[in-house]
């Protein structure tokens, strides 16, 4: 991890995004309590949560595309300043519940372009493949990380500083990250063109077999996050206490974490990308367990074990971002980024949906490891045969001389 954090340009995108994710928690928590002491509606409070799925579709299909139409680092200065201002009028007391509905979703708008330029100039930042996974692990880890301690301080200190101080706080984060970014990043030219079709990178990724392939591996995540919309049945079901609710929760992300640093410390790039298949199954294979009604202490291992077996979620976006042309890696990244927050919430309200028909979240949970399974095995079988295919391509021109890397027209090192 040292090496990638000497590369100054990364440094200044870690730090931006890590201290901006703290804020962020704070800001979801403060959100919630918010809404629901001001209308004593738990509808309101979940609609307020959910509108950060609806802006993620939104803004991921069409304003991620103008990550390659505009100079970067301009466009993520420019997002991240309408975040800071946007969340800073949330804070103001007395907001309106509409007012403060518009602003959320405008903030996550303004999120959707400013994330696809900060994954398009990770890659550009780094030219060597295996750097530049180790970078994405670094990021995976650090953001599950913040994650779980959201969730275990965020109320306490929300409840201990006012949701006004904390939804300032948020806003301050985002005002520090455009003031690293504009200060650290190098001012790039637009990688795309205006006179590109507005869909064209999402043409561009369907059209494409490996591409396909690799939106599939990675929205079977829409099976392996149905645990988390059930975690309160199910400690009920497994007899646990409440308490067990908040272990059932952080399990997944502990185990991402876990995963991720086991793959980034032991695993080389090549080898990750081959692997990715074998690892999508076993994430989804350890939830038909729960047809058993296992011990809640065997549960919370069954959730770990999926959420680091999860951890190649990282190799499969580093691996599209790597294929994917510079020219369109923003809007690329808008289609793999929307289709994943779809399929989880998707997932979750199918799951709610599931459990409450038959009675039993053990078992929908155990009915979804068994159909991500299903999926996951011919597309493992179809990602094994185009790596075959794409090696013997590779080998054919290395005897022809050098070959160019897709990704950004470098002397290509590996697949990553």
């Amino acid at each position: 991890m040292s090496a990638v954090l000497a590369v100054t340009e990364f440094r200044a995108l870690w730090f931006a995004e890590a201290q901006s994710i703290f804020g962020d928690q704070l800001a979801k928590v403060a959100l919630t309590i918010l809404v629901y002491d001001r209308t004593e509606s738990a509808l309101f409070a979940a609609l307020v949560y959910a509108l950060s799925y609806v802006s993620a579709l939104a803004g991921g299909l069409g304003l991620s595309q103008l990550a390659d139409r505009f100079p970067r680092r301009s466009l993520m200065v420019t997002c991240t300043s309408v975040q800071a201002v946007l969340v800073a009028l949330m804070a103001i007391p007395g907001m309106h519940i509409a007012a403060l509905c518009a602003l959320v979703l405008g903030v996550g708008l303004a999120q959707a372009p400013a994330l696809a330029a900060q994954n398009a100039v990770t890659r550009e930042i780094f030219t060597d493949d295996e750097l530049y996974l180790r970078s994405q692990d670094l990021r995976g880890i650090t953001t599950n990380t913040l994650m779980l301690l959201g969730l275990a301080l965020g109320g306490i200190l929300v409840v201990a500083i006012g949701t006004t101080w904390a939804l300032s706080i948020n806003a301050f984060t985002f005002l520090v990250s455009a003031i690293v970014i504009r200060r650290y990043l190098r001012n790039r030219r637009a990688a795309g063109s205006g006179e590109d079709g507005w869909f064209g990178a999402a043409r561009w990724v369907f059209g494409n077999n490996r591409m396909r392939v690799l939106l599939t591996l990675s929205w079977l995540v829409g099976f392996v996050v149905i645990p988390e919309g059930l975690v309160a049945p199910l400690a009920k079901e497994l007899n646990a206490t409440d308490a067990a609710v908040g272990w059932l929760l952080a399990a997944d992300p502990l185990g991402f974490v876990f995963g991720t640093y086991v793959l980034s410390r032991f695993v080389s790039a090549e080898h990750r990308v081959r692997i990715v298949g074998a690892l999508a199954t076993a994430s989804c294979a350890c939830l038909i367990a729960f047809a058993f009604e296992p011990h809640v202490v065997f549960a919370l291992v069954l959730l770990a074990l999926a959420g680091a077996f999860g951890a190649y979620q990282i190799t499969v976006s580093a691996t599209f971002n790597t294929l994917v042309p510079n020219e369109i890696r923003g809007g690329a990244f808008g289609v793999i980024r929307a289709g994943l927050r779809v399929s989880q919430g998707i997932g979750v309200a199918i799951g709610g949906a599931v459990a409450e028909g038959i009675g039993s979240a053990s078992t929908t949970i155990a009915l979804a490891g068994a159909v991500g399974v299903v999926i996951a095995v011919p597309t493992t079988v179809a990602w094994a045969r185009q790596n075959r295919a794409e090696n013997t391509v590779h080998r054919a021109g290395a005897r022809g001389g050098k070959t160019k890397n897709r990704a950004g027209g470098h002397p290509e090192t590996s697949r990553a």
